[in-house]
């Protein structure tokens, strides 16, 4: 009897090592299940090519008109009623996904059968330049962008801030090649802070503390790779205190990026500033692994020419960006009554 309890006590026991089994099982199960999703979205995107491609193959050789293509919704409703995703418009947008890619091949192209469907819609209807469609599917698949944040980046003009824009930095006189590229692929001008008003008159302080109580609307327009380090990040230099406006890390850049705040425009004296505080950055904070500290410089507004000179015998790597707030639409703005017009509402009461 007791034997047989000593038995039991030991199978209970579970080994050392079994948290570590947990984790890898969970791994695998997690990896399958993204597989699984890819496979189904893969087989989803070529049904539709192949839908799109039979609709325009009768449409140019037999003459097919759009008709066509209203019966083919209410036929399939009729015969396949629990059928979903063959809306009229749907077709439509099948015909549209074949007429778009056909002259990359027979078949789908890879980028766009990892992209889902309600992706590959937002990138047709909104996108025409193939190349900027293209970096946009990159980034979907690089960073994990949601339709909603897709729709976002597109209505923003990501591709021009980011990729098609001449920017005011030194990265490629300073940093070795390919971090330069990298950093200056992570660097946008503008950035649009359109989460964010600040009343006239505001200061540096206001604009800090707004980005801070909007931090993760912050981090989106960022990009993907920020973590948030600290606001007024303290750095000591022969026993007198210095602040950042905000530091972050960029795991993926594998670097620490200062950000300076400059509620007006760009001045000469701003560009020696963070060359001082990225100095006491790679000195003080930066670890030995990682790679040189980049700083951005955050204004209103910049003279391009006043820019490249501040940044041209500079040893640390800077890049200058403006910034744009939010604004109401020009049609609302014209509704609300101006100051003037409030202040004698209110002496007449």
């Amino acid at each position: 009897m007791i034997s047989c309890g000593n038995v039991s006590t030991t199978q209970n026991q579970l080994p050392s090592n079994y948290p570590e089994f947990l984790r890898d099982l969970k791994a695998r199960i997690q990896a399958r299940q993204a597989r699984a999703a890819l496979a189904v979205n893969r087989e989803l995107i070529a049904l539709y090519w192949e839908i799109g491609q039979q609709i325009v193959e009768r449409q140019e050789q037999a003459g097919w008109g759009d008709a066509v293509i209203t019966q083919l919704e209410r036929d399939l409703k009729r015969e396949m009623p629990d059928l979903e995703g063959f809306s009229r418009r749907n077709l439509y947008r099948m015909r549209t996904l074949y007429l778009t890619y056909r002259h990359q091949g027979e078949t789908v192209p890879q980028l766009v059968a990892q992209i889902p469907w309600g992706h590959n819609t937002v990138l047709m209807e909104k996108v025409k330049d193939p190349k900027e469609r293209e970096w946009y599917m990159q980034q979907t698949l690089e960073q994990g962008w949601s339709r909603s944040v897709l729709v976002h980046q597109i209505e923003s003009n990501l591709y021009v801030r980011q990729v098609n824009q001449i920017k005011s930095h030194n990265f490629d006189k300073v940093l070795p090649s390919p971090q330069s590229e990298l950093v200056e692929q992570s660097l946008k001008d503008p950035y649009i802070l359109d989460f964010l008003t600040l009343k006239q008159g505001a200061k540096e302080r206001d604009l800090q503390n707004g980005l801070l109580a909007k931090l993760r609307d912050f981090l989106i327009e960022l990009g993907n790779g920020f973590a948030f380090m600290g606001s007024e990040y303290p750095l000591r230099v022969s026993d007198q205190d210095f602040y950042l406006d905000l530091l972050f890390y960029h795991y993926r850049l594998r670097c620490l990026v200062a950000i300076d705040l400059k509620i007006g425009d760009f001045k000469p004296e701003d560009a020696g500033k963070m060359n001082f505080y990225l100095a006491a950055l790679d000195e003080q904070v930066k670890h030995p692994d990682d790679r040189p500290s980049v700083g951005i410089i955050l204004c209103k507004s910049k003279d391009k020419l006043i820019a490249d000179y501040s940044l041209r015998n500079l040893n640390r790597a800077i890049g200058i960006s403006t910034y744009e707030l939010g604004t109401l639409p020009p049609e609302l703005e014209a509704e609300l009554p101006t100051v003037a017009q409030l202040e004698q509402a209110l002496e007449s009461e």
